[in-house]
């Protein structure tokens, strides 16, 4: 059933004992937490997504708590908990659903194998993907939310799944992480978007997170190929330009954003030497989302 159909008490319930489990690309994620304001934001961006209560099986197991004893009362925090190991530091109890999100891509990281993982926006277009792989600050994040909410079709903001056999990205479509001005910059441009609890003073600032348009969450198990490797960077009164890259300077610098390179070894290279070639690879730079919109559209 789609998570709106279970009634929100009985998810209330459920999630704070036994976990909802949610379809969230090829993962089944059973969350479970006693935090109201994580079932809160579940319940408000996860609504359009198939769950399960009682489910009898689920990829990843995620446990968001409230830490015990004097922690419950004074200086309240939350923690994380994966198949019983608590990886992070417990956070400030406000910052429990933007732990769970971040807590997410690092448990579908460390099991995901079957892919070379980078670190990237992935968006799609009759029938073609783009990936844009970029470090803090670049505004992938932003554009991607501007692209995906004017007629591209959300497959990640954070992880690009490539297939080690034959290339294909397999989408992942969640929640995208938006950061401290880009929050209002995306609330201005978008058509009545629906976010998230804010979350201040963490480690990346203040963060919250827009919900996925419907259409990428409903084809979520449609894969398609790369076309281009494109690596944004937003620069305030910049001109909006996209400049060829060579292959080779491309090829260095997504190995440095992804995940499991290193793990999969002389599979990895050439799995990632393979994507390269057969893509458009650019640098993009950019300061208009209109702008950027219409050079994006016109790709396609």
């Amino acid at each position: 059933m789609i998570l709106s159909q279970i009634c929100p008490k009985l998810f209330h319930t459920e999630i704070s004992h036994n976990g909802v489990t949610i379809n969230i690309g090829p993962y089944k994620v059973n969350i479970c937490s006693t935090i109201h304001n994580v079932a809160q934001d579940i319940y408000r961006l996860y609504d359009v997504y198939e769950a399960e209560i009682h489910a009898d099986f689920a990829d990843i197991y995620i446990q968001i708590e409230q830490g015990s004893g004097f922690r419950r009362f004074f200086k309240r925090q939350a923690i994380f908990n994966n198949d019983g190991t608590q990886p992070f530091t417990p956070l400030p109890i406000d910052q429990a659903y933007a732990q769970f999100e971040w807590g997410l891509n690092w448990a579908i990281a460390n099991q995901s194998h079957q892919y070379l993982m980078i670190h990237s926006a992935v968006i799609e277009k009759n029938g073609k993907v783009v990936i844009m792989p970029g470090a803090p600050g670049a505004g992938k994040s932003t554009l991607c939310s501007a692209l995906v909410n004017n007629g591209w079709r959300l497959f990640s903001d954070e992880l690009a799944l490539i297939s080690l056999e034959d290339l294909s990205v397999t989408p992942v479509p969640r929640p995208i992480s938006l950061k401290n001005e880009s929050i209002d910059i995306i609330k201005n441009f978008v058509a009545k978007p629906i976010f998230g609890k804010v979350a201040y003073d963490t480690h990346k600032g203040t963060v919250s997170h827009l919900k996925a348009p419907l259409e990428s969450v409903q084809r979520a198990n449609e894969i398609a190929p790369a076309q281009w490797v494109i690596l944004p960077q937003y620069q305030a009164s910049s001109k909006t330009k996209l400049t060829e890259f060579s292959k080779g300077h491309t090829f260095m610098e997504v190995a440095q954003q992804t995940f499991n390179y290193h793990i999969l070894g002389a599979t990895g290279f050439e799995v990632l030497s393979d994507l390269i070639q057969q893509c458009d690879c650019y640098r993009f730079n950019y300061s208009a989302l209109p702008e950027a919109i219409e050079l994006f559209d016109s790709l396609v």
